[in-house]
């Protein structure tokens, strides 16, 4: 490897933290607060979300007790 060839991957390993620093902050800086109404709407987004998971979850539970008590038995 010649001293051309080590600087070359130098600056590519020092070039690519910077590249991702400066489209972090552009990224950060493009960002706002919700309004109060997009708020609402990410919150009823997620508590239906969690609903609907935990409705899920209770039904395979239903369904889970009795055909484990079926094939274990009353051991």
């Amino acid at each position: 490897m010649s001293s051309s060839e080590a600087q070359e991957t130098f600056k590519d390993v020092i070039e690519v933290p910077k590249v991702f620093i400066k489209d972090g902050f552009q990224f950060i800086n493009r960002c706002k607060k919700p309004d109060q109404k997009e708020f609402m709407k990410i919150t009823q987004a997620v508590a239906m979300g969690f609903a609907a998971l935990g409705a899920l979850g209770y039904i395979v539970k239903l369904i889970h007790i009795p055909i484990n008590n079926i094939l274990v038995g009353s051991a």
